[in-house]
C-alpha cells in the first residue's frame, strides 16, 4: 500500500478548471448517447442486480453519471475536484438517486465490498500510481462484481508512424501543462480548430467514399461536435500528468487488482477493459 495519497494536485486542479470552462452542457443529447455507448459497449447492465448500487470514480462533469444514474438504484459520484463536484452537483440536480462525494482514489468513503458495480473512465492514467487506483476501486466491489475502465492505451495496436506523431505532440502536451489555465485553454481552442477539426473532417469525407479512415490520426472525431474536439484538445494538452498502458499492462494491473474474466472493447476508444471481483 501506498505512503503517499495518490494524487497530483496540479491535475486536479486543472480538471477542476476544465470541467468548469466546459461543462458538457452544450451536448446535444445525441452526441451524448453515441459517446457513452463507446465507452460502455461492453459493461453487463444485464447482469446487475435489481436497484443496483455503484460508484463513478472521478465523476467529473458528471457527464457518465447522467446516463448511468436512471440504470441504477443508487450511484457514488466521487471527485477530488471541488470545482468539478459543484458542476456534478449542478448537472446532476435533477438525478434524485446521486450521492457526492469530495475524495480521492485513495480514499474512497465506501465500505469494501459493498458495491455491485464501479467504473473510472479517463481517471487513473492521472494518478501517480495507476495499479493502487485500480486496486483501491477493486476493493470496493462485490464478489462477482463488474468495475468499467478506460486508460490511455500506449498505441499497441498502431504502427510507428503513428506513435512518432504522438511523441511528438506529447513534447507539446508537457509545455503547454505547465501554462496558466487561461493560456492552456486558449492554445487548446487553436489545437481543435487547426488540427482536430480538419482531420476530422477529412476523415468523415474519405469515409463516405469508402476508405477505411482507421489510421488517420483524430479520425474517431469525424462524427463528433467542435465542442468535443475543444473539450478534449484541452484533455490532452492541459494536463500535467498522462500515463498511458498497453492492452497486456492493464490485463495485469487489473489481475493483480483481484479481478478475472478481463476483456477489452475492440473498438475506440482505446483501451476501455472490464473485469470482475474475484470470487471468494
Amino acid at each position: 500500500m501506498n505512503e503517499m495519497p495518490n494524487v497530483d494536485v496540479q491535475t486536479i486542479r486543472g480538471f477542476g478548471d476544465e470541467w468548469t470552462r466546459y461543462d458538457q452542457s452544450e451536448l446535444s443529447d445525441a452526441e451524448r448517447a453515441d459517446i457513452f455507448q463507446q465507452y460502455f459497449s461492453i459493461f453487463p447492465w444485464e447482469f446487475l442486480p435489481e436497484n443496483a448500487t455503484g460508484f463513478d470514480l472521478g465523476c467529473g462533469s458528471g457527464r457518465w453519471a447522467k446516463s448511468v444514474a436512471p440504470r441504477v438504484g443508487k450511484l457514488h459520484c466521487i471527485d477530488p475536484s471541488e470545482k468539478a463536484m459543484r458542476v456534478a452537483q449542478r448537472n446532476l440536480r435533477a438525478v434524485p438517486n446521486c450521492e457526492f462525494h469530495l475524495a480521492s482514489v485513495d480514499q474512497i468513503p465506501l465500505s469494501d465490498h459493498s458495491m455491485d458495480f464501479g467504473y473510472a473512465l479517463g481517471v487513473l492514467h492521472h494518478v501517480p500510481d495507476t495499479r493502487a487506483g485500480i486496486r483501491a476501486c477493486a476493493m470496493k466491489l462485490k464478489p462477482g462484481a463488474p468495475l468499467l475502465l478506460y486508460l490511455y492505451y500506449a498505441f499497441d495496436s498502431r504502427p510507428l508512424w503513428f506513435r512518432a506523431i504522438w511523441k511528438l505532440s506529447d513534447l507539446f502536451r508537457r509545455i503547454i501543462s505547465q501554462l496558466p489555465f487561461f493560456l492552456k485553454s486558449s492554445i487548446s481552442w487553436l489545437i481543435a480548430a487547426t488540427i482536430y477539426f480538419p482531420l476530422a473532417r477529412v476523415a468523415r469525407g474519405l469515409e463516405k467514399i469508402g476508405w477505411n479512415v482507421e489510421p488517420i490520426p483524430l479520425s474517431q472525431y469525424r462524427r463528433r461536435s467542435f465542442y468535443i474536439m475543444r473539450t478534449d484538445a484541452l484533455d490532452r494538452f492541459g494536463t500535467r500528468l498522462e500515463k498511458r498502458f498497453t492492452q497486456k499492462e492493464i490485463r495485469e494491473m487489473m489481475e493483480q487488482s483481484g479481478l478475472e474474466r478481463i476483456t477489452f472493447s475492440p473498438h475506440v476508444p482505446y483501451w476501455c477493459a472490464l473485469g470482475y471481483k474475484k470470487q471468494t
